[in-house]
């Protein structure tokens, strides 16, 4: 595992447009890996705009977000970059709302789909899943899920370092959400003591009430809950830092689990649902 990494969180606006979007994801790649970013996060539903139109999702198919999500992975390997892509998948007649995992070398380490979910199109997701990422243990919520603290701690009792938080939260126009949608990802890094990178839709100054932006806001959050760097509302851009990965140390997670509590061997019983896990979880006596 490397002792640092260069990580980013990508705050762009796309179109309900799989194949357009991937031209423009594939252009902020490029521009990530001209800073030396090793691993890179978009928001959630990147690859068509959070599209909530329920027209759109009667005529949307598998095929074009696969044909998308392959052109990302091509360029993650040319590129050298791990990238965590807000997707759409399909299994069978069900649809998700979910991450795709792509490794440097263009591997696709997995998907996550989101668990609580705020939108009728999709299916909820039933994994947990850790995987590495540039080297480095990790987990993924989506959007809604910041709001189920379950979903990081178990995760990061199983070994994951850093936690990728894909949104497309609310817009400005609920401004009474926007304190809330702040200190919920500092929590999910101080409580578990590892690094949350959150990638978000901005806000569009030409249409506040669309449901494909946000607030912006993208962070990358230090373990002890200190942001370390942090984007407007308004603007596309990249939010950089590089993390020194074993200041991740998880002490809270591990002692939720060593400790002689009510609340051991429930959480060892869910981070043993942990797919992928990094690390032996049974601390049972």
């Amino acid at each position: 595992m490397p002792t640092k990494l260069r990580i980013a969180a990508c705050q762009i606006l796309t179109s309900s447009e799989p194949d357009e979007s991937a031209d423009k994801v594939i252009v902020w790649m490029e521009r990530a890996a001209a800073e030396a970013v090793e691993a890179l996060a978009f928001p959630e539903a990147c690859l068509c705009g959070y599209a909530s139109d329920p027209t759109y999702w009667e005529h949307a198919r598998p095929e074009p977000f696969l044909s998308a999500e392959a052109r990302v992975a091509e360029a993650a390997g040319r590129l050298g970059l791990a990238v965590v892509l807000g997707t759409v998948h399909w299994r069978g007649d069900r649809r998700y709302n979910s991450l795709l995992a792509i490794d440097r070398g263009g591997q696709v380490r997995g998907r996550y789909a989101k668990s609580h979910l705020a939108e009728s199109w999709s299916t909820p997701g039933d994994r947990l899943p850790v995987y590495e990422l540039a080297g480095v243990p990790s987990c993924f919520i989506v959007c809604h899920d910041i709001r189920y603290p379950e979903l990081v701690r178990l995760p990061a009792i199983a070994g994951a370092r850093i936690c990728y938080f894909c949104s497309c939260e609310s817009g400005l126009l609920a401004e009474h959400k926007v304190s809330a949608y702040r200190c919920m990802p500092v929590a999910r890094a101080a409580e578990n003591d590892i690094y949350v990178v959150m990638a978000n839709s901005p806000a569009d100054a030409r249409r506040l009430d669309s449901p494909s932006q946000s607030h912006g806001n993208s962070k990358i959050i230090n373990p002890d809950g200190n942001v370390l760097c942090e984007a407007g509302h308004f603007e596309e851009r990249l939010v950089v830092a590089t993390i020194d990965v074993d200041a991740a140390r998880r002490r809270w997670p591990e002692r939720a689990v060593e400790d002689q509590t009510v609340l051991r061997d429930w959480l060892c019983d869910g981070a043993a649902l942990v797919e992928g896990q990094a690390r032996p979880l049974d601390k049972r006596a």
